[in-house]
């Protein structure tokens, strides 16, 4: 069970984490949520996709990382870090930390760092210390925070970005079929992502409206990442000989 904390330098001077991506952290999963702010990034390593939230039947964005729900691809223990690609998604990346509000302010107050002192990655031994010996945040939390604004900043913009692409008909549903060298077929269902010929269809008032926000770049990065299929086919392969 979490047991979320705001994080102080008071309270928590002795606390480190350990950085690095394993199975044994609960990291061995098929699929994350991903935000449009780590798009660019994300395009250049894994698929994005779609999915609807089936408590709000809003849209929400996906990164997949193996093909199968207790699937990590990426997890490998010959790598110093233990993730084999250039990039970790954000809410992988975060580790035990989390953006809240302080419960004696207003939302619009700015957002504080809590940490989940239950996390398997919390220690008072192993991994990088999150404060100073002399006060002032280490470099490892400042790394974080940046993490944690990636996350906020997505929050904030992807409910406008799903509502424009909707509005504009560029989502559509895909099934994604992957044939692997052991003669075995999975199929993966649920999923959408943007319609690219829709997309190049689009006038100039739309397209511009599209940029103003920064979401042409986005659906072009959506279109983009669906190549990275064809890339955890061949490490699932490589994996399977």
């Amino acid at each position: 069970m979490a047991n979320n904390e705001l994080l102080t330098n008071l309270s928590h001077q002795d606390l480190r984490v350990m950085t690095h991506y394993s199975a044994t952290f609960g990291e061995n999963v098929g699929s994350v949520l991903a935000f449009p702010s780590e798009f660019s990034e994300l395009q250049k390593e894994y698929p994005i996709l779609f999915r609807k939230n089936s408590d709000t039947d809003k849209f929400q964005a996906t990164v997949l990382l193996g093909l199968s729900q207790d699937e990590n691809l990426f997890l490998n223990p010959d790598v110093k870090s233990g993730w084999a690609a250039h990039y970790v998604p954000a809410v992988i990346a975060k580790g035990p930390f989390l953006i809240g509000l302080r419960t004696d302010e207003t939302q619009n107050s700015p957002p504080v760092i809590h940490i989940d002192l239950e996390h398997p990655k919390v220690s008072k031994k192993e991994g990088y210390p999150l404060f100073l010996e002399h006060g002032g945040n280490s470099p490892y939390l400042e790394h974080v925070s940046s993490i944690l604004k990636i996350i906020h900043q997505g929050i904030s913009i992807q409910d406008h970005m799903f509502k424009l692409f909707s509005e504009l008909d560029l989502i559509e549903p895909v099934n994604i079929e992957i044939n692997l060298n052991n003669e075995q077929k999975q199929k993966l269902v649920g999923n959408y992502t943007i319609n690219e010929n829709k997309l190049i269809a689009l006038d100039g008032e739309q397209l511009e409206t599209l940029n103003k926000f920064g979401f042409l770049a986005m659906a072009y990065a959506v279109v983009a990442s669906m190549s990275n299929i064809r890339k955890l086919t061949q490490i699932k392969n490589t994996m399977s000989k």
